[in-house]
């Protein structure tokens, strides 16, 4: 009876500081929920949005060289003089010792007629550039996908790694309960009663973990997609309907021609050619044609408005400048370089990431395959230790080691299904589509 308190009086310290604590209410959401707010929120995703609308503003300015500018401006003054002198406002001769009140409007205009080309390459630049904005946008969409996909599958493992964990505490609480029953039946030994105990608080103590886990994950995809608190991820059976063959050749073709990493380098190589050509217009002259037309009024003439015209035509050319237009090709030309090479290593890159992932894909799913026998065996393996134990054939240690193997057989099955998922999530990012 002694052994019976003291085995019950630990059974409930254990329960009372290795359970795991009731967790809160929380909100769930879908993965294609998940991944829509994380777009809204996440700076990555709203950086790359603002810099293509700089792109588009660009393109807009790069057109609107071509055409002429507009300018108007007004103004009033008071001009006194000592002596006879010229009015700057209105151009009248004023008498000694007198004050002219004036009125001015001007309205003036120009237009490059010729700019060595310059606008051109401005406007295939500002064209390039845009392109690798929009390019750079969609693969910070992909990436932040992949991100919040990842988050959200930690997420829903670490649910069911708490069920597992729950699981295994139920199986070792029976099983100390067992025990018990047959050291008061004198039909085992106590030392079965207190390696049961271990179990169970090992058991609790491995559930507390996992509660910790799944705490960090749903606060993780909680900041994600904008919450300002811990948000669940919502289960769908879509997800374990695990596909066929995968077609790895036409996966790497693909790869090369629409991966979002291998687009957005390779416009970024192009809108670098392009500003070689803006560097190079700095040799030819630039036309340029000004006209205005401006109205002056004063007191003297009781404000009667004079209008004057000019139209000009300028030719400018920078002969020399001290050699910075070959500095500016110059660096024109290595930035160009440097982004053809690194479009070069995303090509080369992308197609390595492509193959471990792909390697990583399938030996997800042999170990699903592998995973789900084992777990069949070992409910078995325990069903049967379990009655050989009850008969007296089998030792508690040949049950808690059933157990064990139980538990981690399960563990191992969770694990397997999500690094597919996640390996099918990595592939889906580098060739920029659903699978």
């Amino acid at each position: 009876m002694a052994i019976g308190r003291n085995l019950t009086g630990a059974l409930l310290a254990v329960g009372l500081f290795g359970g795991s604590a009731a967790g809160q209410d929380k909100p769930a959401i879908t993965l294609s929920d998940a991944i829509e707010r994380a777009e809204r929120v996440q700076p990555r995703v709203v950086q790359a949005a603002s810099a293509v609308k700089t792109a588009d503003a660009r393109v807009r300015s790069a057109k609107g060289a071509y055409l002429p500018n507009l300018s108007f401006s007004s103004s009033a003054g008071q001009f006194y003089s000592e002596g006879q002198r010229v009015d700057p406002s209105t151009g009248q001769l004023t008498t000694s010792n007198s004050t002219n009140a004036s009125l001015n409007g001007s309205l003036s205009t120009s237009i490059e007629l010729f700019d060595g080309f310059r606008r051109g390459a401005e406007s295939r630049s500002a064209r390039a550039n845009r392109e690798s904005a929009v390019e750079s946008f969609e693969d910070a969409r992909f990436q932040q996908e992949l991100t919040t996909t990842n988050q959200f599958f930690d997420a829903l493992a670490a649910v069911q790694l708490v069920r597992v964990r729950e699981a295994s505490v139920r199986r070792a609480d029976e099983q100390l309960k067992v025990s018990i029953a047959r050291l008061r039946a004198g039909a085992a030994i106590r030392s079965d009663s207190l390696r049961s105990l271990v179990t169970l608080g090992n058991a609790r103590i491995q559930l507390i973990n996992a509660g910790t886990q799944l705490s960090t994950a749903e606060a993780n995809l909680g900041r994600l997609v904008g919450a300002n608190g811990p948000v669940a991820a919502a289960d769908d059976s879509s997800f374990y309907r695990f596909g066929g063959e995968l077609d790895t050749t036409a996966l790497r073709v693909e790869a090369l021609s629409r991966s979002p990493q291998v687009r957005t380098a390779e416009a970024t190589a192009r809108a670098a050619q392009a500003a070689i050509g803006v560097s190079r217009s700095g040799y030819w002259p630039t036309l340029t044609l000004n006209g205005s037309n401006s109205v002056n009024a004063s007191e003297q003439n009781d404000y009667k408005f004079l209008q004057q015209r000019q139209a000009t035509l300028a030719v400018s050319w920078n002969v020399f400048n001290r050699f910075t237009r070959e500095q500016n090709i110059a660096n024109s030309r290595a930035n160009a370089e440097n982004a053809e090479a690194s479009a070069s290593e995303a090509r080369r890159l992308v197609v390595a990431n492509l193959t471990a992932r792909l390697a990583e894909f399938e030996a997800a799913k042999v170990r699903i395959q592998i995973t789900q026998t084992s777990l069949a065996a070992a409910t078995e393996d325990l069903r049967v230790q379990q009655e050989r134990y009850r008969l007296g054939v089998a030792t508690i240690v040949d049950v808690l080691t059933s157990q064990e193997a139980l538990t981690q057989a399960e563990v191992d099955a969770v694990n397997a299904r999500f690094d597919y998922l996640r390996a099918k999530a990595q592939i889906q990012a580098l060739i920029g589509r659903k699978l």
